[in-house]
């Protein structure tokens, strides 16, 4: 990114409703021209001549911080009301000390989705891409991107900055150059998606599937549906998955061109021959092409972002060398070789990722053990139990030579295997390290020294963190991924 200017500091008051002041601590009537280059939330990651967001937190207020945000080179400060009212914060002082800009606001987080949509307005131009679902929808942003970056400028969320404070974040990573912005949204309590949308005003959409993810929160699938169903509110063009059962409820009332999209919907797309865990050889116009991502869920991805594409008249070369290009990214279907081959799928987990997976890695022709490593599913609410029961029902017949489950809720889990006369090593969420312990005895027996044609499922919710268990079952050798 360039240190150009992205908005001055008057067009970000006017753009969030706030009272600007200057350096001097005196409100601003005046023009003011000097503006900020980047926008960060993390005092630590504000960059010389950025804007420092102070959000309120769980845990700490973002306000806290301003001074550390001034001291890394931060031009402003965006803070909400209740901050400059507090005394001990006393932040007209810390601005006169280092001569910087507020931005005072009613409410941080609505300030700053209010100056990404004034900064993303700057672009009318950009054909706007929003993305939604339970699941697989950064892995479709990222196949997407692949495909319709072969013809134009595309700008994306970077990884999964996709919620109501990370959406807003990437919007300013778009320049004049780029002529396709791709985002995902990503939510988890109701009336988040209407907030995202007012942002990207999207003019196509897509949504991957519904699922439970986050239904402890969201309340049903039936109030999924609905949440998520809210990003076709301003399209020209709604994706809708085929064979979704919800695919009736999610096309009810939009307004816009609906396409049901699937393996069916494209006649172009012929034989699709499954490589383990090298990926997914398909025929697209009669061109051999190579998915690098395993699994039957990645294809679907593929198809899905095949459908978006198609949508922009991308070519058939585009789209084959986008898949071509495709790679996996952290957490997301890698392939880890070392102590073991591993597969590390442990971004996230829903609960319909994660029987996706098992019966991938079940389906799998493998000589050697296969050994799933399995941490809790989050943001279930009531429901948790029962999906972690059914989970362990599954488990129960599942085609691994060893199980590993880690995380509270895989407690109902393990239950469940109990009934079935299984004992499997079970550690609660604090028992990280006894985990890994027991995993690194495990592989190193020395009735089987040779554990490198073993395979290794690493799989649980973000929270579970089970990139820690990377070097203990990799032998701290390094990655190498398959492509």
């Amino acid at each position: 990114m360039d240190n150009q200017p992205l908005m001055s500091f008057s067009e970000l008051s006017r753009a969030a409703g706030g009272q600007l002041f200057s350096w001097d601590g005196k409100q601003n009537t005046d023009p003011w021209h000097q503006g900020f280059s980047s926008v960060s939330i993390d005092s630590r990651s504000v960059s010389s001549g950025g804007l420092f967001v102070a959000l309120p937190g769980e845990a700490t207020d973002g306000a806290r911080y301003v001074n550390d945000a001034f001291a890394r080179g931060a031009a402003g400060a965006l803070v909400s009301i209740s901050a400059i009212n507090d005394e001990e914060l006393n932040l007209k002082s810390c601005a006169q000390k280092w001569g910087r800009v507020l931005i005072v606001v009613e409410d941080a987080l609505k300030g700053l989705q209010d100056a990404a949509k004034a900064y993303l307005d700057k672009f009318p131009s950009l054909l706007k891409i929003g993305i939604t679902g339970s699941s697989g929808k950064t892995t479709t942003k990222e196949i997407t991107a692949a495909i319709i970056g072969q013809e134009k400028h595309v700008v994306i969320n970077e990884g999964n900055l996709n919620t109501e404070t990370g959406l807003p974040l990437s919007v300013f990573n778009v320049r004049s150059h780029h002529e396709v912005g791709i985002f995902e949204a990503g939510i988890n309590h109701k009336g988040e998606m209407t907030n995202l949308v007012k942002v990207l005003n999207p003019c196509i959409a897509l949504i991957t599937n519904i699922g439970t993810a986050h239904i402890g929160i969201l309340g049903s699938k039936v109030d999924i549906v609905e949440e998520k169903k809210k990003i076709f509110s301003t399209v020209r063009t709604a994706l809708i998955p085929a064979a979704d059962e919800f695919r009736n409820s999610l096309a009810s009332g939009i307004k816009a061109k609906t396409v049901f999209y699937g393996a069916s919907a494209l006649s172009s797309l012929g034989e699709i021959k499954d490589l383990g865990l090298e990926g997914t050889e398909v025929i697209w116009e009669g061109t051999k092409v190579k998915l690098s991502l395993p699994g039957q869920h990645n294809v679907v991805n593929m198809i899905a972002a095949i459908a978006l594409a198609l949508e922009l008249n991308v070519s058939a070369q585009s789209i084959c060398r986008g898949i071509q290009a495709v790679k996996p990214m952290f957490g997301r279907g890698e392939i880890i070789y070392g102590r073991t081959t591993l597969l590390r799928d442990c971004y996230n987990a829903s609960p319909e990722a994660m029987h996706t997976t098992l019966d991938f890695c079940d389906n799998l022709t493998w000589n050697g053990r296969k050994v799933y490593v399995l941490g809790s599913m989050f943001e279930l609410g009531a429901a948790s139990y029962q999906i972690h029961a059914a989970l362990g029902k599954r488990l129960g017949s599942c085609k691994s030579d060893m199980l590993f489950l880690f995380g509270d809720a895989m407690k109902y889990a393990v239950d469940a295997l109990k009934e079935q006369g299984k004992n499997i090593p079970y550690f609660q969420t604090s028992d990280m390290e006894e985990l890994s312990h027991a995993v690194d005895t495990y592989f190193g027996n020395p009735e089987t020294p040779d554990t490198k044609g073993d395979l290794v499922l690493l799989k649980g919710a973000r929270s579970c963190a089970m990139e820690c268990l990377t070097e203990v079952l990799t032998g701290g050798k390094g990655a190498a991924h398959v492509s």
